[in-house]
């Protein structure tokens, strides 16, 4: 995944994001797969291993971006509320069984007041 503060104008450092799979036949109940923290490019390189193999179903991948935003208004004051208006974006997805295989890659595009994402390549 890579996040890209759109406010500042450079990768998003420092942002943790977990990914979740909700866990077969609940309703609401997510298993965390894995959790990471955004590098100086706003990456996280392989949450999952290059051997996991994601099986079909609804997955969430989870940005904290209250703690990023929060740490930016340590940085830049008078750019960041004290409180974010977004604590957390989550982007749900579901896998089908033609999916399993294929690489995933979910950019997200933040900022103080909106965010957006989209399937990468």
């Amino acid at each position: 995944t890579h996040v890209l503060d759109t406010a500042l104008g450079r990768p998003a450092q420092g942002l943790p994001i977990s990914l979740h799979r909700l866990m077969d036949g609940s309703v609401g109940v997510w298993d965390c797969l894995a959790s990471g923290v955004t590098d100086a490019d706003g990456r996280i390189g392989n949450l999952l291993t290059p051997s996991d193999c994601v099986a079909p179903g609804d997955y969430q991948m989870r940005f904290n971006t209250g703690a990023y935003l929060r740490a930016c208004r340590a940085a830049h004051p008078d750019a960041f509320k004290l409180v974010p208006f977004y604590p957390e974006a989550v982007v749900e997805f579901t896998i089908t069984e033609d999916m399993v295989h294929q690489h995933f890659h979910i950019p997200l595009l933040l900022n103080p007041y909106g965010y957006s994402t989209y399937r990468g390549s």
